[in-house]
């Protein structure tokens, strides 16, 4: 047996909160129904363009909601009309100025890069709204001295939902090369450029995909200051939520580069552009910061070169493995933080082998579960966790052979010693299948099935054969088979729903097996499994035929597994680092893969329905958020499960909401 580690909201609402913790006028207690009714709402928006430290005179400010309609995102083409990801432009000839040739209206800033956006327009509550400047004169020789206009100069401002109880309540807006980072991250998983950003609505049928959407404007707010275009050093309602603060700037002055220039031709436009060129080349710094956070191993070293001492924004960093934000998250009850899991609403739930309790993060990056985490359900080194179709927490306790399970507000519904019995000795890792059965993989060589109420479907001792040698992860298809890699058996072993073992008497082997940990199922229903021992990931087919063996790409001592909504994998490394592999094979993370945000023996992950990778650090007592660096993916888990199974396990797992 493996000697264990430790031997060795709701969418208005958080929006709101966090426009109250920035300051902002018109905040209000009511978290009311959201309505999708269009109405005509009046807002009154002072605020600044800068370039750098400079101001931008003559840009055009539009303002802009999000698509409902199509997802924009990392390869998806811009689409107009009803049906398209395009942006909704709202300003009218009674907020703006005369339209451009696209019949956008906008307001243009004056010599000191002001601008006022004052009357009627329409919104629908639900909408997420940003502003997005372009062009102008960055007066390089100084304020009030003509230079020359920069069409290649644009940026980006969050403002948020278009709901009367938040967004109208926004006064002033700071735009800068800050702002529009901020923007570019959070919304990675949902632009496919400034004016092509979208995820369908509710209304559509793709409730989750809204609630993501909203989340990473949620998330934005948290990065930086509204009113003031400078970086938070920590979350606005979370002050053990660090921002990767030398991050942000240097990205800042990488884009500044480009906009305190005369235009494309310049080389600070020309190697910015180069450098973020991928399906398309971005033509406007705006696009080409969308492209760095959805490619930010790429070209890290020559988009550095454009930072130095002498930006306007510091510090800098001078040298990185890549580009990607990591917000690191300390307290909390966060005490040897082993899995993650992310429920419906995107909140994280964490527990905690060090302290026997489970943390829950809000979308917004609070604290949900207090101080100290939830406590009670007989937790006893909680070594793994799933989310039920109802927002239920379900933990096996590894030393007291047992499952816990939450209500989605940390109250036990289990009893207060869990559900004990059906053959569980030292149960590590657990998953729910799509009736709601909770299944359970036991280092004591065993397999336990659960009913949602907590009966044992499995007997007394549980399943026991199909070649199970020290079961280490567990994982469902689209079928509701159960896949479960064996450590000591170099193996995989599929059970059926009901128990029957459909891999043979010693299980799938062959494809690089090496102490095999954990797996993941993909949309097709591939398997995908890490080996510990082997350094690498070895992909099944539904049928159990080896179809690759991956290693390089900084896989060593792979510790976690998971699948985001373009079906990549991404794999945690014991030595501080997260490996993105396409759905293909293709290494994404570059030669070392992802190290940013403190990860320290990082040993879980999750994607959320935002793009956001959380990461468990064992050793750091922290939990890293990597901020829309993956594709937005359903939540939970089990959320991606056919009511009626498929034949050959094909599912919406990995698939976005």
């Amino acid at each position: 047996m493996k000697k264990h580690p430790l031997s060795s909201f709701s969418s208005v609402a958080s929006v709101l909160s966090v426009a109250c913790a920035l300051g902002l006028s018109g905040c209000s207690a009511n978290f009311g129904d959201v309505s999708d009714t269009t109405t005509q709402t009046a807002v009154h928006i002072q605020g600044l363009v800068h370039g750098g430290q400079q101001p931008i005179s003559g840009a055009h400010v539009y303002m802009y909601a999000t698509s409902t309609a199509a997802y924009g995102g990392n390869g998806i083409a811009p689409t107009k009309g009803a049906t398209g990801n395009a942006s909704t432009s709202l300003l009218t000839a009674a907020t703006g100025n005369p339209a451009d040739a696209n019949g956008h209206f906008y307001v243009t800033t004056n010599t000191f890069g002001d601008f006022s956006i004052n009357g009627a327009f329409a919104c629908t509550s639900g909408q997420q709204v940003y502003l997005y400047s372009t062009g102008g004169d960055p007066q390089l020789a100084g304020t009030g001295i003509a230079g020359t206009p920069n069409p290649a100069a644009s940026l980006m401002a969050v403002v948020g939902d278009c709901s009367s109880s938040a967004f109208p309540g926004v006064t002033s807006v700071f735009m800068n090369e800050v702002t529009t980072v901020a923007a570019a991250y959070a919304l990675a998983g949902f632009a496919t450029d400034p004016l092509h950003i979208g995820a369908p609505s509710s209304v559509a049928g793709h409730s989750l995909a809204r609630t993501g959407l909203a989340n990473a404007f949620h998330t934005a707010l948290n990065l930086v200051n509204q009113t003031s275009g400078a970086a938070n050093a920590t979350f606005p309602l979370n002050s053990r939520a660090v921002v990767p603060v030398t991050t942000i700037n240097t990205l800042a002055d990488i884009l500044a580069a480009c906009v305190n220039s005369n235009g494309v031709s310049s080389s600070g436009c020309s190697t910015l552009f180069s450098n973020t060129t991928y399906s398309t080349a971005p033509t406007d710094t705006a696009t080409a910061a969308i492209h760095i956070a959805q490619h930010p191993a790429a070209n890290v070293s020559a988009l550095l070169s454009l930072a130095t001492n002498a930006s306007p924004f510091q510090s800098i960093l001078t040298s990185a493995n890549d580009l990607s934000l990591g917000v690191r998250y300390t307290g909390g009850g966060l005490n040897s933080p082993f899995r993650v899991a992310i429920d419906g609403a995107g909140n994280a739930w964490v527990p905690n082998l060090g302290a026997n309790t489970v943390t829950e993060i809000s979308s917004a990056g609070t604290f949900l579960s207090g101080t100290k985490g939830y406590t009670d359900g007989g937790l006893n080194l909680p070594e793994g966790i799933a989310i039920d179709l109802s927002g239920n927490a379900w933990l096996p306790n590894f030393l007291a052979n047992s499952v816990t399970e939450l209500s989605s507000t940390g109250a036990a519904l289990s009893g207060s010693n869990g559900y004990t019995g059906g053959g569980m000795s030292f149960p590590e890792r657990i998953a729910i299948d799509s009736v709601g059965n909770a299944w359970v993989a036991n280092e004591g060589s065993t397999v336990t099935k659960l009913s949602s109420t907590g009966a044992f479907l499995s007997g007394p001792n549980g399943f026991t054969s199909g070649g199970l040698n020290v079961p280490f992860g567990i994982a469902i298809d689209g079928a509701n088979n159960a896949w479960v890699p064996n450590e000591d058996g170099n193996s995989v072993t599929e059970f059926s729903n009901a128990g029957a073992v459909l891999s043979g008497i010693g299980g799938y082997i062959g494809g690089g097996l090496n102490s095999p940990e954990g797996i993941a199922i993909d949309s097709v229903g591939n398997a995908w499994v890490f080996n510990f021992g082997g350094g690498s990931v070895t992909k099944f087919s539904n049928a159990g035929a080896v179809l690759n063996d991956y290693t390089g790409g900084g896989l060593s001592f792979p510790t976690g597994i998971t699948i985001d909504g373009a079906g990549n994998a991404w794999v945690i490394n014991q030595g501080n680092s997260v490996t993105e592999i396409s759905n293909s094979g293709v290494f994404l993370s570059g030669a070392k893969g992802y190290t940013s945000g403190g990860l320290s023996s990082p040993v879980g992950v999750a994607i959320d329905g935002s793009g956001n990778a959380w990461i468990t650090n064992l050793q750091g007592n922290s939990v890293t958020e990597m901020i829309g660096i993956g594709i937005p993916v359903i939540t939970p888990i089990v959320a991606g499960l056919p009511v009626i199974p498929t034949k050959d396990g094909s599912s919406n797992l990995g698939t976005r909401p």
